[in-house]
């Protein structure tokens, strides 16, 4: 399987299944010297981690890190970053039934008509408990961001046919944590709760919506033919497990504006410094950052697995009735906050090395 690392000079590799030992990575290109809080590397698996609350999956796991390389008296020494999760609350026999059957709109067919031979317990490398890696890496992307002033949040902006109906700036995003669904409209967050509970008695499941603002980022980020920079963060969007679309700035209503609406006016203040009236371009114009908040958002599908039985087929094409056994969110969207900001954080880190040989 090739496909396991992510970013250019900022890179990613990731390695292990959701049933087995466990899963790591190694981040390979941070700068070193940089002061590496575990703390806090820990605080942000915490928040993709289930169990969290009722909302999510009950699957016990602590997700706790080990660093086993590239960290020397708090900072990193520009060698490889290595780090470890075990995995300590696997439920394999919840999948037995599942060596030879292909689940609705899960990766089980594809895997087998791709290698031949599949790891059923969870779905293996598909399952989005991969994503762990994805949060860890990202966490030392936002401490190298942290250094230039570089922020990134996300937030669930829908659930279902529940929508928030305002826009947040990235600080009024401070009660989004306090929210069991990561909604930062407390109207809506009840809302949201509430549908899940109803679906979750129904067996049923759910999608959603998560916007993202990376404030701070400076003009000038990003590469202008095929790394187009909102490019690679659709790129790092959507290799996230669930998502089905991605849009930044107005994205699809875009093309119902007229121009002389869309355009972003420029504007210069007394000492010079350039701005634009409005933000519709989403913080990216010609593929490059132009200094405003980068507004991007991604929906995901509803959980595929379901608490009802389904008709399927098995690997012989023989019909089959399929019950859903094991633990599962009912909506993965809140759980996928802190995957999408990682993504942004290491396309930002990354970017923000390369642009470093752009010029003199």
């Amino acid at each position: 399987m090739s496909a396991n690392t992510f970013g250019t000079l900022f890179r990613l590799t990731t390695f292990g299944e959701s049933h087995g030992a466990a899963l790591g990575g190694i981040i390979d290109g941070c700068p070193a010297g940089l002061a590496i809080n575990i703390d806090f590397m820990q605080h942000e698996l915490n928040r993709r981690r289930p169990g969290q609350s009722e909302m999510t999956t009950p699957r016990d796991e602590s997700d706790s890190i080990e660093l086993l390389s590239g960290i020397f008296e708090g900072k990193s020494t520009g060698s490889p970053i290595a780090f470890l999760v075990r995995n300590k609350d696997q439920h394999s026999t919840d999948y037995d039934h599942l060596r030879d059957a292909y689940r609705p709109s899960h990766a089980d067919f594809t895997y087998d008509s791709k290698y031949g031979f599949r790891d059923y317990r969870g779905g293996g490398r598909s399952s989005a408990r991969e994503t762990l890696s994805r949060v860890a890496g990202g966490a030392v992307a936002k401490l190298l961001l942290y250094q230039y002033g570089i922020k990134v949040k996300a937030y669930v902006s829908s659930i279902g046919d529940v929508h928030v109906e305002r826009e947040f700036n990235i600080d009024q995003l401070d009660e989004t944590e306090n929210s069991p669904v990561r909604c930062p409209d407390k109207e809506a967050s009840a809302k949201m709760i509430q549908l899940i509970t109803a679906l979750k008695t129904d067996g049923d499941t759910t999608g959603g919506i998560i916007t993202c603002i990376i404030n701070g980022v400076p003009p000038g980020l990003g590469e202008p033919v095929f790394d187009k920079l909102q490019a690679d963060l659709a790129k790092a969007a959507m290799s996230i497990n669930t998502a089905k679309g991605f849009e930044y700035g107005e994205g699809f209503n875009a093309p119902s504006m007229r121009g002389s609406i869309h355009n972003d006016i420029f504007t210069a203040n007394q000492q010079g410094v350039i701005g634009t009236k409005t933000n519709h371009s989403g913080g990216i114009q010609g593929g490059i950052s132009n200094g405003n908040d980068i507004v991007f958002r991604v929906a995901f599908k509803p959980i595929a697995t379901i608490q009802q039985s389904q008709a399927s087929v098995n690997s012989k094409g023989e019909n089959i009735i399929l019950a859903a056994k094991g633990r599962h969110d009912v909506c993965v969207v809140p759980r996928a906050v802190p995957i999408v900001e990682a993504m942004s954080a290491m396309v930002i880190a990354d970017h923000l090395l390369r642009n470093r040989s752009a010029r003199l």
